[in-house]
C-alpha cells in the first residue's frame, strides 16, 4: 500500500489548533497543489459531533472561498478533528491560518441557518445532519485558542 503523510504523523506530539502545509505536488503541466492540514481539535482528546463538523464543512466551502483564492476542496478528517484544504498554487500556512480565522469567525458570529449552503436532500446526501448551535459552539471555542502555524508548538497567530 502506499504510504501516506497525514498517517505518518505523530498524533500525539502535535498541538492543535493549526494549520500545516502537508505537502506540494506539482502535476504534468507543471500546476501546483497544496494540501494542508487544519487542525481544529487535538487529535484522540476531542473531535467535533458530526452535526457541527457537517455544518462547519458546508460554511468553510463557501467562506474559504470568499478569503482566498485557489481553494480547490475542504474535506474533513473521518477523525473529525480538522478538515484537508486541498488549493492551486503555494498559499503561505500564515495566509491559511487568516482565511481559517476570519471563516470561523464568521461562523461563530454571523452565520445564520439561512447561510448554511446545502441543507436539503436535493443539496446534501445527509441534510439532517446538521447543527448551527454546535458549529458556532465549536468555532467560538478554537478561536479562543487561536491557530498557531506550527503543529508541534502552540505559537497562536497574531492578527
Amino acid at each position: 500500500m502506499a504510504e501516506v503523510e497525514s498517517f505518518q504523523l505523530d498524533h500525539t506530539a502535535v498541538h492543535a489548533p493549526y494549520v500545516r502545509l502537508i505537502g506540494v505536488e506539482t502535476g504534468p503541466s507543471g500546476d501546483a497543489v497544496s494540501n494542508f492540514d487544519l487542525r481544529l481539535t487535538q487529535p484522540n482528546e476531542t473531535a467535533i459531533p458530526t452535526g457541527g463538523l457537517h455544518t462547519i464543512e458546508h460554511l468553510l466551502a463557501s467562506l474559504l472561498r470568499d478569503r482566498m483564492d485557489g481553494v480547490i476542496d475542504c474535506s474533513p478528517f473521518g477523525c473529525r478533528t480538522g478538515f484537508h484544504l486541498i488549493t492551486w498554487g503555494t498559499p503561505s500556512v500564515a495566509t491559511v491560518a487568516r482565511a481559517l480565522t476570519d471563516s470561523l469567525r464568521a461562523i461563530a458570529e454571523d452565520v445564520t441557518w439561512e447561510d448554511v449552503p446545502g441543507t436539503d436532500k436535493y443539496s446534501c446526501g445527509n441534510y439532517r445532519d446538521h447543527s448551527l448551535f454546535s458549529a458556532k459552539e465549536w468555532s467560538t471555542a478554537i478561536l479562543d485558542q487561536g491557530f498557531s502555524t506550527d503543529p508541534f508548538v502552540r505559537t497562536p497567530l497574531a492578527d
